[in-house]
């Protein structure tokens, strides 16, 4: 695992090697600004279902975010800031725990930028691999968390806000989701070359090595 201020960029020799050696582009918005406005779509669908999940055990309401008929307001807390803060990093590092073998590989990379965090690995892991680490910040952090924090209690109207906010931001990994559920086969698995993904149908790797 390597710490980095910036993302992965593209290697062209290496793009070239993957598609000599079977390897597919993966059809996705070619930029990140593309992917958002993609998974707005998904955006809506993420927030409902965490609405879902909190309206178990309290209900939402505007007013409690600031919103009241006749105005808007907003009161900075530095509680909520630090809260925010260790939800982004609990959303990456939870992405990256997914991934096997992260404290051993030179090909995953982590970092912060102003944009938010990040967790990209140029290993190959499987499709159902892939599916686990886009889905899991979302399930665990926008479903799972309130859920639990509501069973006890604790849902507080700012961990509320938070949580609506992950199942926000977790639109993208959302998109990715799909798309690989769309295009790579069940027994496929995934890499990437910085920004871009490929996948490659490893069903005959398999049986040449045994594995079924």
């Amino acid at each position: 695992m390597k710490l980095r201020r910036k993302m992965p960029k593209f290697n062209q020799e290496l793009h070239a090697e993957l598609l000599e050696t079977g390897w597919v582009l993966l059809k996705e918005p070619r930029h990140l600004a593309g992917s958002i406005l993609m998974s707005v779509p998904l955006m809506f669908f993420a927030v409902l279902l965490s609405l879902g999940a909190v309206n178990g055990f309290s209900s939402v309401s505007f007013e409690e975010f600031g919103f009241t008929t006749d105005a808007f307001s907003i009161r900075v807390d530095l509680g909520v800031v630090f809260l925010l803060l260790l939800f982004t990093v609990l959303h990456e590092s939870i992405h990256l725990v997914f991934i096997p073998g992260f404290l051993r590989s030179d090909r995953t990379y982590v970092g912060i930028t102003w944009f938010g965090g990040f967790v990209v690995t140029e290993e190959v892991i499987s499709r159902r691999r892939y599916l686990v680490v886009s889905a899991a910040p979302f399930v665990l952090l926008s479903i799972l968390l309130p859920l639990l924090l509501g069973a006890f209690g604790v849902l507080m109207p700012a961990v509320k806000f938070l949580v609506l906010l992950n199942a926000m931001a977790s639109s993208v990994d959302l998109l990715n989701l799909l798309l690989a559920v769309l295009q790579v086969p069940k027994e496929g698995a995934l890499r990437n070359n910085g920004p871009k993904t490929y996948w490659k149908n490893t069903t005959k790797e398999r049986k040449t090595n045994g594995l079924f």
